[in-house]
């Protein structure tokens, strides 16, 4: 783990003609943009005009990712030093026009086996690293632009082993909704997705992931898994859609709907 966020070089990248699209001349920062859901998002954000700036854990995933969509730059970064955070978002180019977090994975642990620091670090930086990351933001991220938080479903459903992260998509709305009133008239969503089909829930999930995909198939009214590229389109149309803040939007095939 780095001390704190190695950024690379934040000139804008030369590979031709400007993207035209809705984001175009526009600043993404994604906060967990090395894969999955993050780096989907990074891919719709550029193929729509942005210049993007992505951070992660795994310095050579973030650079293979950082290579695909043209990065303009790159941090490590983790969400639950408040030191990093900041030094992170003072070193960028202002203005910033929208921010994604994506953040690490929930906790999926039974109450009796369950670790308490472990769980506490998982609260910390997925609600606590939510208000930093707002703090630092506010008088980075231009008016009008907006943060955008990833989160779960589970709060909707008691289930073994989703305390934690029923904590996490019960209070992130909220969170949001605050950071939204606060920092207006920048914006401030939350998008909750239920089962994505991500390397995340591959390692979730393990030797459970093909029986999963195929029971979503069936039961889902979509009747198909969600993917990273449902979650982005959301991402994306909530960057661009000036209207919408404070709002949250579920991304799960209609799981919610079923008895």
């Amino acid at each position: 783990m780095s001390n704190g966020p190695t950024t690379g070089t934040m000139n804008r990248p030369t590979t031709g003609a400007e993207t035209a699209g809705p984001l175009n001349g526009q600043t993404v920062v994604v906060i967990g943009g090395s894969s999955g859901m993050g780096l989907e998002t990074a891919r719709q954000a550029r193929a729509a005009g942005a210049a993007l700036v992505l951070t992660g854990r795994d310095r050579s995933r973030l650079e293979r990712a950082a290579e695909g969509v043209a990065a303009l730059g790159t941090a490590e970064l983790d969400l639950g030093e408040p030191g990093a955070v900041e030094s992170f978002f003072a070193g960028l180019p202002t203005p910033i026009d929208h921010v994604l977090v994506t953040g690490g994975g929930p906790m999926y642990v039974p109450i009796a086996e369950l670790d308490f620091d472990q769980a506490l670090r998982v609260l910390d930086e997925h609600l606590l690293g939510a208000l930093r990351i707002a703090r630092a933001c506010a008088t980075r991220v231009r008016p009008g632009g907006s943060l955008t938080f990833i989160t779960g479903t589970d709060a909707r459903r008691p289930g073994v082993g989703s305390s934690v992260a029923a904590i996490l998509a019960a209070a992130m709305p909220t969170v949001a909704a605050n950071i939204a009133l606060e920092l207006a008239p920048i914006r401030a969503n939350v998008v909750a997705a239920g089962f994505v089909d991500t390397p995340l829930s591959a390692r979730i999930l393990g030797e459970d992931l093909d029986r999963r995909r195929a029971e979503l198939r069936t039961t889902l009214p979509i009747r198909r898994v969600v993917g990273p590229a449902d979650v982005a389109a959301t991402v994306v149309h909530l960057m661009t859609n000036a209207a919408v803040t404070g709002a949250t939007y579920d991304v799960d095939g209609g799981q919610q709907i079923i008895p």
